[in-house]
């Protein structure tokens, strides 16, 4: 008995029984929970002007997003070490989680299109912002650094921290939803990122963070099953918002914040495209892509959208390495 606890408690395979627990909760309660969503009739609304491909898609089940946080709960409970970090980390993801939940459901229950209002859902996504800035620099040890990748360098934001990491996580929360537009594109990208991050925090010897990354990615796997083209389910704004807030808060835990500006590329390039169209239209009345998010833009310029996913995979993970790169110079 005591050999096999020691075999358990090997990072690598405690890494592997984590992966596999999150991906198998996932596809286990995925042909339990689509069929009830369908029936439900808690099918995704498509805008008319998008590419029109989508609308093809109007009715696949949303708030798919429950399948891989019940992956992730489930593995970081059963095999990561319990402390301080992982409760911050899951309560922030299941918080982000909570708002992205309430936004589906007040989309596809009460057929309010938009959902929660803007300020309504950015009040919550700030509340919990400066809790886990306050948690990281008065709770967890971490401090008020920021550390300068490559450099070495760190800057002291002293408290003007907590207002750092607030920003960071309502900015990669909200990146992550955008970015969520395709089939199996969001989950995809996610993977390979928590994958950079598992490196990082064992790296680190932060074995708990290890984990909880590996349980995320696990997750995402579990329920690529699920949501690759043709998707049978949307993760929804309970899926996205919940890995944005999990992939924010593991680059606060771990100082690698600046970090994730490469790490998370495919997330800020999205959200830049959107900013970008945004400003040009209303300066200048000239749209600079053929639509926002950027992977609007190559689908309506001829790709299709298996091809679209399937390249932002590979930026994705190209700059999840050169990220890891960086952080092991």
């Amino acid at each position: 008995m005591g050999e096999k606890t020691k075999v358990l408690e090997q990072p690598l395979v405690r890494g592997a029984l984590t992966f596999g627990t999150a991906a198998g909760v996932c596809l286990i309660l995925g042909p339990v929970l689509i069929p009830i969503l369908r029936r439900l009739k808690f099918g995704q609304s498509v805008r008319d002007d998008g590419p029109k491909r989508h609308l093809t898609k109007a009715g696949t089940p949303t708030m798919g997003g429950i399948l891989f946080l019940a992956g992730i709960v489930t593995a970081v409970l059963v095999w990561a070490p319990l402390n301080p970090e992982v409760y911050v980390l899951l309560g922030i993801t299941l918080g982000y989680g909570l708002i992205g939940f309430i936004d589906d459901f007040i989309k596809v229950v009460m057929r309010r299109p938009l959902g929660l209002r803007a300020r309504e859902k950015l009040a919550g996504q700030i509340v919990l912002g400066l809790l886990l800035g306050g948690a990281a620099v008065w709770g967890l040890d971490r401090g008020s650094a920021l550390s300068i990748p490559y450099f070495g360098y760190t800057v002291d934001l002293s408290y003007g921290y907590i207002f750092f990491a607030l920003f960071w996580l309502v900015g990669f929360g909200n990146a992550v939803n955008l970015t969520d537009g395709l089939d199996g594109l969001a989950a995809g990208s996610i993977l390979v990122t928590m994958l950079a991050y598992t490196f990082i925090a064992y790296s680190l010897d932060k074995i708990s963070l290890a984990i909880f990354a590996l349980a995320v990615a696990g997750g995402c796997l579990g329920f690529l099953v699920f949501n690759r083209y043709p998707a049978l389910v949307f993760m929804g704004d309970t899926g996205s918002l919940a890995l944005g807030g999990a992939l924010a808060g593991l680059a606060v835990l771990t100082q690698t914040e600046l970090l994730l500006l490469i790490i998370g590329g495919v997330f800020v390039v999205e959200t830049l495209s959107v900013i970008i169209q945004v400003i040009s239209f209303q300066t200048t009345g000239r749209r600079v892509f053929l639509m926002s998010p950027l992977h609007h833009h190559f689908e309506l310029a001829g790709w299709s959208e298996v091809k679209v996913v399937r390249v932002f995979w590979t930026v994705a993970f190209i700059l999840a390495v050169i990220g890891t790169a960086i952080f092991s110079l």
